[in-house]
């Protein structure tokens, strides 16, 4: 056996992860042997895997010359297709043989041709030893078991490698994942007799069928190149089937591609499951066995629709006989060499079938996702069937677009059911808009005209007015029940700044404004003082500025233990008051309100004589910098009292009500 250390390690120990990979090599030499059957004994528990097939066999000048050699150029030296069945090679490269090293240590290889039998045991250890050594490796010649052994009979041939003392950790595959990942990697689940040159696979004596594809059992949409080729029975019931028409590669007959691409329901149901590893892949074959996995990646394809792709494409001309041509596959066969015109071409001609099944898909999934959903929950469809006829559709749209969202599957129908209530709710306020344009177009206003239109806006507004206090006033309640200061300072400087209605009510959506904050920094540094880099100094998370409701808003926290004077937070004040002012001064939009906010533990302390009472002379002190001081506490309690006394004042039953309170009980 001629081979060096470096191609025994790179082209064989270390190149296959798996026995998937490395049973297709043998699969594949299988099949330019013109077999028609190809049987596997998977005896994990016996460290043992035997591969059998009823091939043209090999004699013993053949095993030395052909199989014992690194790099035997298959095309070159017996042509590009075989004898018998005139099948184009899958080999090319003669280094497939290598991958039994990864993961076996022995390997026995038996072989018939013609009646005559040899065989020889290769022990991977010896192999190593001398070629560390500089010496020639001569396997040991052994005699064929009689199940492995058909001398005598001249009209019988084929070969058996049986390999022993398994490297566990690629092997740890159960026998039914080896079936679906091998009927995955090949092209072969035809139908057509052994006597007219079909080819199966059989492992522990089951052949492999289209009913081992978990790709095609997932699927929910399904496109082919060409022609409808995919039997009915191998697909699930239902699923929506198209034909995509071209077929050709940057316009040339010579480049073309068949096969399919499809989608599964969810991109959950492309994960990996009981070790068969993940769909979420299109394998790319050239003469029926894999040269590409993956290529998905390689698209820059960001649309939805890639993140539920499974397939496999038949692009013969990536392996072409041409000796002009360049061979553009890996050693292991599962990536191309990218920058070759034929890959790039390929990448071009996917991308543009995606993008018409992308259309396809996007127009056609809501239909069965809306369906899916009005089954598993009846009231949406009552609701959806009230609507007015020109909103039904949109409503439909929304709905199979939440349906077809995905979710942790452990609490999947609560979340979803969550999901369809604010979708309701936020529907009902955009048809309520385009309701009253509706109105604005018609020549006259009646009575009727004008009630159906505030009857419509008391219910939608009171009904999410009613959502949204009920979560404000809940969440209140939480933070008043908090009887640690401590904590209750840590969980409200985590929020307020997010959450500005709880100083008050008008500010629903305060937002943040870096530009602003970084002119702030320019004009006044004092305001966010930053380090040498440009970051905000650790620690100095009680300031922020925000605006809301129009209004510029500065918010500082103080620690609930600290202690102040008011003339301590009017020097602060000022200071942020001011910074604010010179910038809108220079933007010209110095007529827009600005406030200052202390949140506090305890009220501030007066150390100086005045006229006033205390809490007079610290309204009037604040009110030089539109200012104001809220207690932590005090905070939280003015904020539950707002809100429940609006809520207990607004809150009504109407239909939609109903409606929210069923999804609710998911």
């Amino acid at each position: 056996m001629s081979i060096d250390m470096g191609a025994l390690e790179a082209l064989g120990i270390k190149l296959y992860s798996n026995a998937a990979a490395v049973l297709t090599e043998l699969v594949a030499n299988a099949y330019d042997a013109d077999a028609t059957l190809v049987q596997i004994e998977w005896n994990i528990s016996e460290s043992s895997v035997v591969v059998v097939d009823n091939g043209s066999g090999m004699t013993q000048q053949e095993l030395n010359d052909r199989f014992l050699v690194t790099g035997y150029q298959k095309r070159r030296v017996e042509g590009t297709h075989s004898k018998l069945w005139n099948r184009p090679f899958m080999g090319r490269k003669g280094i497939g043989k290598l991958s039994v090293f990864s993961i076996a240590d022995e390997v026995f290889v038996y072989t018939t041709k013609v009646g005559e039998s040899t065989g020889c045991r290769i022990v991977v250890d010896d192999l190593k030893q001398r070629i560390s050594s500089g010496l020639p490796y001569h396997p040991e010649p052994v005699e064929a078991p009689e199940e492995y052994s058909f001398a005598g009979e001249a009209a019988r041939s084929g070969t058996a490698i049986v390999l022993n003392r398994l490297t566990s950790k690629r092997v740890s595959l159960t026998a039914s994942a080896l079936r679906k990942r091998l009927a995955r990697r090949f092209d072969v689940l035809d139908q057509t007799p052994s006597e007219e040159g079909g080819f199966k696979i059989e492992i522990d004596g089951e052949r492999l069928t289209f009913e081992d594809r978990q790709d095609l059992k997932r699927l929910e949409f399904l496109w082919e190149f060409g022609e409808q080729r995919l039997p009915d029975h191998a697909l699930p019931a239902g699923v929506n089937k198209y034909v995509l028409d071209d077929c050709t590669v940057e316009g040339r007959d010579d480049w073309r591609v068949r096969g399919w691409i499809g989608t599964a329901r969810t991109p959950s149901d492309l994960a990996d499951q009981d070790g068969v590893g993940s769909l979420k892949n299109i394998i790319v074959l050239a003469r029926k066995r894999p040269i590409h996995e993956g290529i998905i990646d390689k698209l820059d394809f960001s649309r939805v629709f890639g993140n539920y792709v499974t397939g496999q494409i038949e692009a013969d001309y990536l392996d072409s006989d041409n000796p002009d041509e360049d061979d553009i596959a890996t050693s292991d066969r599962q990536r191309l060499i990218e920058d070759d015109p034929r890959v790039e071409g390929l990448h071009k001609f996917l991308r543009e079938a995606f993008k018409t099944a992308s259309d396809q898909w996007n127009a056609e999934r809501p239909k069965r996702k809306s369906k899916d959903a009005f089954e598993e929950f009846p009231e949406l469809e009552t609701w959806r069937d009230s609507l007015p006829g020109w909103q039904q559709e949109p409503a439909t749209k929304m709905i199979s677009t939440i349906a077809a969202l995905t979710l942790d599957q452990a609490n999947e129908r609560t979340y979803r059911a969550s999901l369809y209530r604010s979708g309701v709710l936020a529907f009902a306020r955009i048809g309520l808009r385009e309701k009253s344009d509706e109105l604005d177009r018609l020549s006259t206003l009646d009575a009727e005209h004008l009630l159906q239109l505030f009857g419509a806006q008391e219910e939608y507004e009171a009904s999410l007015w009613a959502d949204i206090l009920r979560g404000r006033v809940e969440a209140i309640q939480k933070l008043d029940n908090l009887a640690d200061d401590n904590e209750l300072e840590r969980v409200v400087q985590e929020h307020v700044y997010k959450n500005l209605w709880l100083l008050d009510p008008s500010w629903e959506r305060a937002t943040e404004d870096t530009y602003m904050e970084q002119r702030l920094n320019n004009i006044a540094p004092d305001v966010f003082p930053l380090d040498d880099r440009g970051d905000e100094i650790t620690g100095r998370i009680d300031i922020r500025y925000r605006t809301a409701a129009g209004t510029h808003v500065i918010v500082e926290l103080k620690r609930y233990g600290k202690s102040c004077t008011i003339d301590e937070l009017i020097a602060q004040g000022q200071k942020y008051y001011g910074g604010v002012a010179s910038v809108l001064e220079q933007q010209d939009s110095s007529d827009e309100p600005i406030e200052v906010v202390f949140v506090l533990g305890q009220a501030p302390r007066v150390n100086r004589s005045h006229k006033y009472n205390d809490r007079e002379y610290i309204t009037r002190r604040l009110d030089e910098i539109n200012g104001r001081y809220v207690l932590y506490r005090q905070l939280v309690r003015n904020a539950r009292n707002q809100y429940k006394d609006y809520l207990d004042a607004t809150l009504r039953a109407y239909e939609l009500e109903r409606l929210l309170e069923a999804l609710e009980a998911e």
